[in-house]
């Protein structure tokens, strides 16, 4: 397992890219994570699908939709996250939702991302008011549980998130979902410091980075960036991953 810890250094931004496991089909999630991986992606969220994905926009809804009508399912996103990690170096993160792992239960969960290679979890609708029992078993199994704050948590949480989050902190850039923007909210640098002024932890921003100067804005607040939907859409238009590639590339460009 690699460590969430080690990617962030001091003056380094890193660039974290989302895919939906199994969209378009496995073998295409392993092929994707690894151009990611060798063209300065520093760590890979996989999203493992959700039938309710409430935090995510069109393009993941119907990614995650698609995967689900293939048979994807949670064992399945685990033997791709064990395939990977005898392919990269890249520490990996999942993505998910509370209901499937609660199902697939908590203790077990953590011990199978562990052998796996998984570092870390990402769980949108645990809070961390309610977080405390997946913290506990995470940890013991020396996995992040990665928390959100959007630019509408208040003192409160903003406290509660700085003292539990562990790995990194997820800022959500804007209200609503994620998908692939034009622009992004000019309010978002003082979200940053706002959350800045508390936070010991790497602070990450995501939802809505669809190109370059994006991303560079970003990295002028953040020691990273996240993006998903744009990346989905890449691999959905060109099959050779090629148009994945040069993106990614650009993106590492211009965060350096």
């Amino acid at each position: 397992m690699n460590s969430i810890a080690s990617v962030f250094k001091p003056g380094y931004k890193a660039l974290i890219a989302y895919i939906t496991v199994g969209y378009p089909d496995i073998e295409t999630t392993i092929k994707a994570a690894s151009v990611l991986s060798e063209n300065g992606c520093d760590i890979i969220e996989l999203g493992i699908p959700f039938s309710d994905p409430l935090a995510d926009g069109a393009t993941i809804q119907k990614a995650s939709h698609h995967a689900l009508q293939q048979g994807v399912t949670p064992q399945i996103c685990l033997d791709v996250a064990r395939r990977l990690n005898r392919k990269i170096k890249t520490p990996m993160v999942f993505m998910t939702y509370y209901n499937p792992v609660f199902y697939f239960g908590l203790e077990a969960f953590s011990q199978s991302c562990a052998e796996a290679g998984v570092s870390g979890l990402i769980i949108p609708d645990l809070p961390p008011e309610e977080g405390e029992d997946m913290e506990a078993i995470a940890q013991k199994q020396k996995i992040d549980l990665i928390y959100l704050l959007a630019p509408t948590s208040n003192d409160e949480r903003i406290d509660i998130v700085t003292q539990r989050s562990r790995g990194f902190i997820y800022l959500v850039s804007l209200t609503g979902v994620t998908g692939a923007r034009q622009s992004l909210p000019p309010e978002l640098e003082g979200f940053v410091q706002r959350v800045r002024q508390k936070a010991r932890q790497p602070l990450c921003v995501g939802f809505g980075v669809s190109n370059p100067e994006q991303a560079r804005r970003i990295a002028g607040i953040a020691d990273g960036v996240i993006v998903g939907s744009r990346f989905i859409q890449l691999i959905e238009e060109d099959g050779t991953l090629s148009a994945l590639k040069s993106f990614v590339s650009d993106l590492r460009a211009a965060l350096d």
